[in-house]
């Protein structure tokens, strides 16, 4: 990201304390360095404790702060427990982004449970037991903070052949709006972003192997290109930092306008695969799930 984008002065989020799930990596991981550039001290978690660490040797380095990564498997309640147990050992919180994921390109007809159940348990579950454990200790401590959920714009047209992350984001869509009315009395804070294309490396291994799905946005988005990160990264400091407090229970899209022009879905570009085309993209996945697991176990 070109830091020197950040349409905010450095100072602004001093004294902030946020988590960010998913933040070792990815858009996460563009977040993480966006509210370490303006003065946030940053937590990050994920499932790989060395990619966290490097992720935040590196960002300290370049901006100085503090960053600290939490290994933890959101799918685990007690694991959530004692990542935030730790993380208040060093104050408290005073915003959260969900923003862990998964996902993967797939005929809904060849799902299995297990495969539902890989992308549900992280987004949907993962996401919720997240803000429960967080947001009972804020409300207990009369603390006011603000949580940012990382969305699809399929939440309001659906998703087809990623519909378990579909359907996942959409009721991370439907907390958004309710714990900002019945936690708004709390002082606590919820809106989402829903992004378009933004490339990473994990959305092109997942979600365009070998060059079909995501990237085939850019060629139809109003704009004519992909969204850059440092645009990602000034919405989610306006949705976190202070200045807006009275914007609450709000999804914002930033995807150039291609939700309205083309539903931003993968359907044009993967309806007329074949079996052998499916088969080649699964393999792909494949790979790359099992390349990330051995990075987990090492």
């Amino acid at each position: 990201m070109d830091i020197s984008k950040l349409m905010f002065r450095d100072d602004l989020m001093e004294g902030e304390r946020i988590l960010i799930t998913g933040g070792g990596t990815g858009l996460g991981r563009e977040m993480a360095e966006a509210f370490l550039k303006l003065g946030a001290a940053v937590h990050i978690c994920g499932r790989r404790q060395g990619k966290l660490d490097d992720t935040a040797s590196e960002l300290m380095q370049r901006h100085g702060g503090t960053v600290h990564g939490h290994a933890c498997d959101i799918r685990d309640p007690d694991a959530i427990h004692s990542m935030v147990d730790t993380i208040w050992s060093h104050g408290p919180l005073t915003g959260v982004v969900n923003n862990a994921a998964g996902n993967f390109i797939s005929r809904t007809e060849d799902l299995s449970v297990g495969g539902f159940n890989a992308i549900s348990d992280i987004v949907f579950r993962g996401s919720f037991y997240v803000t429960l454990d967080i947001g009972k200790r804020l409300i207990a401590e009369g603390r006011r903070a603000s949580f940012l959920s990382i969305l699809t714009t399929w939440i309001w047209n659906g998703g087809p052949f990623v519909v378990p992350s579909a359907m996942s984001k959409a009721g991370l869509n439907a907390m958004t709006q309710s714990l900002a009315v019945e936690w708004g009395r709390h002082g606590l804070r919820f809106n989402a972003i829903a992004p378009g294309l933004f490339p990473t490396d994990g959305m092109s291994a997942r979600l365009s192997p070998g060059g079909r799905g995501g990237n085939a946005h850019e060629d139809t988005n109003p704009m004519g290109r992909h969204g850059e990160m440092h645009e990602l990264a000034n919405l989610a400091v306006f949705l976190m930092g202070p200045g807006a407090e009275w914007l609450n229970g709000q999804t914002i899209a930033i995807d150039g306008a291609g939700y309205q022009a083309t539903g931003g879905t993968f359907y044009g570009a993967l309806k007329d695969m074949g079996d052998e085309q499916w088969e080649a993209m699964r393999s792909m996945i494949k790979g790359t799930n099992a390349a990330d697991k051995a990075e987990r176990t090492t």
